[in-house]
């Protein structure tokens, strides 16, 4: 998940204040984090006044703790950047009951724990962190913002609700143009229509009436 969408769902909306991201957001991107980066927030017991952020980054984890109020300064980050071969982590742990799920996962000094839907969250970002210790590529990210049901795949386009795929190859002005075979077929119906027939009718019946009088 963003950092975004962790601020806008923060139990305490004073640790996400201008204050505290005036002082968060800066150290993140001068330690290579994007400017809305994936990562993981663990609010803790009192997150109004203390949490950590976790952000991984291709050199290493970004661990960023935070102290919202500190008395006669204000909000302070302590941040560092831990290599990857120096991460601490524990087992990645789950517990099913009663068709609920119960996972936890230790990160440096932290535990991340979640229920059903969050510890869907917490595992996918522990395996993220657990291919970047290992030195593997990071798995993709499902985006849940608002409007995001999934990620974008490539591949071809699906035909329209009629179930009508598109003619192969490019045309001008969204008109697709008949075949030089179409138009010499085209052509020959036109020389034999109804009336062209009924025009040659006549003399034909005339020169049968002349015959039969004979």
């Amino acid at each position: 998940m963003r950092l975004s969408e962790w601020r806008a769902n923060a139990p305490a909306r004073d640790a996400v204040g201008p204050k505290v991201n005036a002082v968060v957001d800066p150290v993140l991107a001068a330690l290579g984090a994007d400017p809305d980066p994936h990562g993981w927030i663990a609010w803790g017991e009192e997150p109004a006044s203390r949490f950590t952020v976790f952000v991984p980054t291709d050199p290493g984890l970004i661990s960023c703790f935070v102290r919202v109020a500190v008395p006669g300064e204000g909000p302070r980050a302590t941040t560092k950047l831990v290599r990857w071969n120096r991460v601490t982590i524990g087992e990645l742990a789950v517990e099913t009951q009663g068709g609920h799920r119960m996972l936890s996962f230790q990160l440096e000094s932290q535990v991340l724990r979640g229920v059903d839907t969050e510890a869907d969250g917490v595992a996918a970002f522990a395996l993220r962190v657990i291919a970047a210790i290992d030195g593997r590529p990071l798995p993709a990210i499902e985006e849940r913002g608002p409007g995001r049901k999934g990620p974008a795949t490539g591949g071809a386009r699906a035909p329209g609700r009629s179930g009508a795929i598109p003619p192969k190859g490019p045309s001008k002005g969204g008109v697709v143009r008949p075949s030089k075979g179409a138009v010499a077929a085209a052509g020959s119906k036109a020389t034999t229509t109804p009336s062209s027939r009924n025009a040659g009718a006549g003399p034909a019946r005339a020169k049968a009436r002349s015959d039969a009088g004979r």
